[in-house]
């Protein structure tokens, strides 16, 4: 999910390089919408591996 974000943001960086603002702001908003599910699922998979007896690595 992770590689998604990054995909979206380099869309949106060459979208809005190029001039096309509305693709950049869209592309830039899934990008960091993504981003975001990603750190929640991560946080979420720490506690649940913690919760297990298993340490954060």
């Amino acid at each position: 999910m992770l590689g998604w974000a990054l995909t979206f943001l380099v869309v949106a960086l060459i979208a809005g390089f190029l001039g096309f603002g509305g693709i950049a702001s869209a592309s830039a908003g899934i990008a960091q919408i993504l981003f975001f599910i990603f750190i929640v699922l991560f946080i979420v998979a720490m506690i649940a591996r913690a919760v297990r007896g298993r340490p954060p690595v």
